[in-house]
């Protein structure tokens, strides 16, 4: 009896948007967190005034402020499987536009 090997498969996936979805969203923080086997990425919006003037008091001298708020914008669930694809994506991704960049600055020097 063969042992089955789990293994990655090129398929094309259509996703649909449903209403909540059928418009990006702006995100300029995210983090992480695992429970349970499950990863939680939250992602959400600090306002840019909001993180410019708290470098700004940081830089300045006096402690600023220890804690900020901002809007969550989606939490998605994904078993740690589903993780590591979205790592390897990101990676992916990561590496195309470090070498774009580096074709570009290269054509312009």
């Amino acid at each position: 009896m063969s042992e089955r090997k789990d293994a990655s498969v090129g398929l094309k996936v259509q996703l649909t948007p449903s209403d909540s979805s059928a418009h990006p969203r702006l995100t300029n923080y995210t983090t992480i967190g695992v429970a349970h086997g499950m990863a939680y990425l939250d992602c959400g919006f600090i306002e840019p005034t909001l993180l410019a003037s708290v470098v700004k008091t940081e830089k300045e001298g006096p402690a600023g402020p220890k804690r900020i708020g901002g809007h969550l914008v989606a939490r998605v669930a994904m078993d740690v499987n589903a993780l590591a694809h979205l790592y390897q994506q990101i990676q992916q991704v990561l590496v195309g536009l470090q070498a774009a960049r580096k074709a570009t600055a290269k054509g312009s020097a």
